[in-house]
């Protein structure tokens, strides 16, 4: 008995420091944005602010993501409801990922916490139509930019603004099918001055009818398109032969 009591207390002590050492991740992730796992960072993984390769920005399709949320959510969402004086939406900013060759960070650690000021939500919101999204984004991919709040929406916008959207994308009424392929084509032949071309764009499809969810165009760090490698793979993401494309939202009358 006597030789087996220090071993029994070798490893209570060890799991009483792995506790104290739980305890001190809890009360970092309550001062830095979150108090679940996920809101914590991955610090297992290495990501550091900055250190990445390069950047997908994501266009999301507005009335695919409208027609995924239940009724009793966008009745009040400014992006899906159809109440009077509300605005159609069509192509979204969804967000600016920073993306290794490999993989991808996300929720960096950063030595200050990652709030976003009100002023620079409003500045987005004509863009990015949800003010729960834009914080998210930030916390989750923002972190890793290396940027504060006003550098990494700044960068955002301006890469989002210099995208041309295809005149029948810009507010369609009518269903439409679409091939994913013939998607990239338009995409390239509206902006002849970005260059852009089969290997920096990627379309994402799913659900019913193989709806379009999302247009994802890789750019530097500076915001000019690139090649996204093999890290979006366009096979992948929309293996469809034609996607479905939902008309916009389009307000009732006063």
């Amino acid at each position: 008995m006597m030789k087996w009591m220090p071993a029994r207390l070798t490893a209570l002590s060890m799991a009483f420091m792995v506790m104290i050492a739980g305890f001190g991740d809890v009360v970092h992730a309550q001062r830095y944005g979150g108090g679940d796992s996920a809101d914590r960072g991955r610090s297992d993984q290495g990501d550091k602010p900055g250190k990445f390769d390069y950047y997908t920005l994501v266009l999301s399709w507005s009335p695919t993501h409208c027609a995924s949320q239940p009724a009793a959510k966008t009745r009040n969402d400014p992006q899906c409801s159809s109440k009077p004086g509300g605005r159609p939406y069509a192509f979204v900013l969804h967000g600016l990922w920073p993306q290794h060759m490999k993989g991808f960070p996300e929720r960096c650690w950063t030595d200050f916490k990652p709030y976003v000021p009100k002023p620079i939500i409003t500045g987005m919101l004509d863009i990015m139509p949800s003010t729960g999204l834009i914080i998210h984004q930030y916390k989750k991919h923002g972190t890793c930019s290396g940027l504060k709040p006003e550098e990494y929406f700044g960068l955002s916008s301006r890469i989002f603004r210099r995208i041309k959207v295809p005149e029948r994308y810009v507010l369609p009424s009518k269903p439409q099918m679409v091939a994913p392929d013939t998607l990239i084509d338009e995409f390239i032949a509206a902006n002849p001055v970005l260059g852009l071309g089969h290997d920096m764009i990627a379309v994402s499809c799913g659900g019913a009818g193989n709806r379009l969810r999302e247009v994802r165009i890789c750019v530097n760090k500076d915001g000019d398109p690139r090649s996204c490698g093999s890290n979006e793979d366009q096979r992948r993401l929309c293996s469809a032969n034609r996607m479905y494309v939902p008309p916009v939202r389009v307000p009732a009358g006063p």
